[in-house]
């Protein structure tokens, strides 16, 4: 089988996928992402192709909208170039998989007409019920204009999603958030976690940038986050944990992620979250201690020693970081926010709480940390749902054999403007 995939961070979401795929000399893929936010892979098998950006598109004279837009009809141009080159030197492929949240799968269907696209349905805007104005602390914009704008955002989602054979979502939330017209070609599947790799560790120690070492077993409680921003509570756990020190002189705060901005609203050149919110909320460095981005073994690690993590996020993607802490058994102290809810049972596999109450934070971190049969309970639950509900191995067959399937089917939606 010839396998298409693309990301604009390749692999992105399709790392379990494409590092399956490398062992796997029946299939040739082709992997395509942005020159300057992929990593380069080169197998028998698999290999990875960049693309680049026009170097205009951040014109002053185009208003926001205009530049996203613009932005995404770029992206899918030059995905679309790379593909004509491919399909001139006699690759074509008998299925795609393509992310479409920045306009790479545009024109897939333009070169490839009658070959099936699988899109990667992460996320669609809405105005209500969703992450714009969530947080009163950072508003949405007032007026029609905050509605225009979003309405603007999906509209090269739409076009993608026209185009689509069939989709997939990670989340029964997350799909839910698509037009109603399409979920029902919107499978509800996760990338799965490796829970062997990732996997309870009651010996695990963790060197800290100081030479300390954390052990399991210590009253540590962690935060993870590619970025330490408000769309994931960051603000708010920076201030439980300062609450968190106040009552528990023992405790140790261990907080992973980078000053960059993922999702949330962009700062001044030069400032981060982390600073702005370090000038309000006064902690004990030695006590609270950030560890930037950590490699991925190092990741699992602060996962092994945790005894309580904690995971926040306004109603948005659901981060891998939460299911591989329940897959370490970690007690997980999650936001009550969708899509939490598709994954942790209140008091059944981990603990839900209000979002913008570092006050309750606490009172959970306090109620796993004084009480340890419910802890053990907790985290047993929790890896068992791991295991269950997003196992690696089950999760990539489900993969192949959705792609598998695609492949022996000529394209239904191979129709011209």
């Amino acid at each position: 089988m010839k396998l298409l995939l693309i990301h604009r961070r390749f692999p992105g979401q399709f790392l379990h996928l494409a590092n399956d795929l490398r062992q796997r000399p029946e299939h040739l893929t082709i992997g395509i992402g942005h020159a300057d936010e992929s990593t380069p892979i080169q197998s028998a098998s698999l290999r990875s192709l960049p693309y680049r950006s026009s170097a205009d598109l951040f014109r002053t004279d185009l208003d926001p909208d205009q530049r996203h837009f613009a932005s995404m009809v770029d992206n899918g141009r030059a995905v679309a170039r790379q593909l004509e080159t491919l399909k001139r030197q006699g690759f074509v492929p008998d299925v795609t998989l393509g992310h479409i949240g920045w306009g790479e799968t545009l024109y897939v269907k333009d070169v490839f007409p009658d070959r099936p696209l699988v899109a990667y349905c992460e996320f669609y805007h809405h105005l209500r019920n969703s992450h714009v104005g969530f947080d009163p602390e950072y508003p949405a914009p007032s007026g029609s204009e905050s509605a225009w704008s979003l309405r603007n955002r999906n509209a090269a989602l739409l076009l993608a999603l026209t185009a689509m054979d069939r989709g997939v979502s990670p989340t029964p939330w997350q799909r839910s958030r698509f037009p109603p017209e399409y979920q029902e070609r919107i499978d509800i599947l996760h990338e799965g976690v490796d829970s062997e790799r990732i996997a309870p560790d009651p010996q695990a120690v963790l060197i800290l940038p100081d030479g300390r070492k954390a052990r399991a077993g210590e009253e540590i409680v962690t935060y993870a986050a590619r970025n330490l921003e408000p769309y994931r509570g960051f603000h708010i756990f920076l201030r439980a944990a300062a609450e968190i020190c106040r009552r528990r002189p023992r405790c140790l705060i261990l907080i992973e992620g980078g000053d960059g901005v993922s999702y949330s609203p962009r700062l001044p050149r030069g400032e981060t979250y982390r600073e702005r919110l370090l000038e309000e909320v006064r902690v004990d460095p030695d006590r609270v201690v950030f560890l930037g981005h950590l490699p991925f073994d190092q990741h699992v690690r602060l996962l092994q020693i945790s005894a309580a993590h904690v995971y926040l996020t306004v109603p948005f993607v659901l981060s891998w970081s939460v299911v591989e802490a329940m897959a370490a058994a970690t007690v997980v102290i999650a936001s009550d926010t969708p899509p939490v809810r598709d994954l942790i049972l209140d008091q059944g596999n981990g603990l839900l709480v209000d979002f913008f109450s570092p006050m309750a934070i606490a009172d959970q971190v306090d109620a796993v940390l004084d009480h340890p049969d419910r802890r053990a309970d907790l985290r047993h639950a929790a890896r068992t749902h791991a295991q269950t509900h997003y196992p690696l191995r089950k999760n990539l067959a489900g993969y192949l054999e959705l792609l598998g399937t695609m492949s022996h089917r000529p394209s239904a939606r191979c129709h011209q403007p």
